[in-house]
């Protein structure tokens, strides 16, 4: 386990600036181990001691993993100067640590994974690992058994040709109802694969990523943190 400065954790844990927490262990709020602490440099292994700050208990996680149903409207980032990100979404002690794994464009809905653990973020990410990725999306227009097989031959795109992608239709008329899988989740790709088609996307929802699914529970905008199993199955994911 990791030795830190006590004033550097209780700052991660979004109890203040280094500054403010610095006060906080001066006025005798902060105990250590059942001892008082005196001095905000001294070094703790936060997974295993008992630290209480102003009578409540510090619950430490080194690693965080959140769960969020992204909502409509809100970007895929950690700072944005115009709209509000996902982390904004999210408690402070949490919002300060993690980054989102990936992105959705800002009106796609859906599974977003969010976790300060930068080994599991390249593995999720990395194109050598082909993780899959399934969205629910309503089309603009008829989806046909021809463009399944398009879509399992590969796209042609202007700039790249996809990887093949598994298009399931769930309804086809006017308004088509679909769910396709793709490997890459380059930036607008499934919108750009089905406008290859002259379709359009009238509404797009991630369900899926690797073995993580959307938590139906879940409402826009809601989060949680993943289970134990949902971990594993993330950490174990080939």
């Amino acid at each position: 386990m990791k030795r830190e400065r006590l004033d550097k954790v209780l700052a991660n844990m979004g109890l203040g600036t280094r500054k403010e927490v610095k006060v906080l262990v001066k006025q005798g709020l902060v105990v250590v181990d059942d001892v008082v602490a005196t001095d905000p440099g001294m070094h703790v292994i936060a997974e295993e001691q008992n630290i209480v700050v102003d009578g409540e208990p510090l619950n430490f996680k080194r690693w965080v993993y959140v769960l969020l149903n992204k909502p409509p409207g809100v970007v895929s980032a950690t700072e944005d100067n115009v709209h509000e990100t996902v982390v904004d979404l999210l408690p402070y002690e949490w919002a300060i640590k993690v980054h989102p794994v990936g992105r959705l464009d800002i009106d796609t809905e859906g599974l977003l994974l969010l976790t300060n653990d930068g080994q599991l973020s390249h593995s999720l990410l990395s194109p050598k690992k082909k993780v899959d990725k399934e969205y629910f999306a309503r089309i603009d227009g008829r989806v046909t058994e021809r463009h399944v097989e398009e879509f399992a031959k590969g796209v042609e795109l202007e700039d790249f040709t996809t990887m093949p992608a598994k298009l399931e239709i769930l309804s086809s008329g006017e308004t088509s109802e679909i769910r396709v899988t793709i490997m890459e989740g380059k930036f607008h790709q499934v919108k750009r694969m089905f406008a290859a088609f002259d379709l359009h996307v009238t509404y797009l929802q991630r369900i899926r990523m690797g073995p993580l699914h959307l938590d139906p529970d879940l409402k826009p905008g809601e989060y949680r943190e993943l289970t134990e199993e949902e971990l594993d199955m993330l950490q174990n994911h080939r």
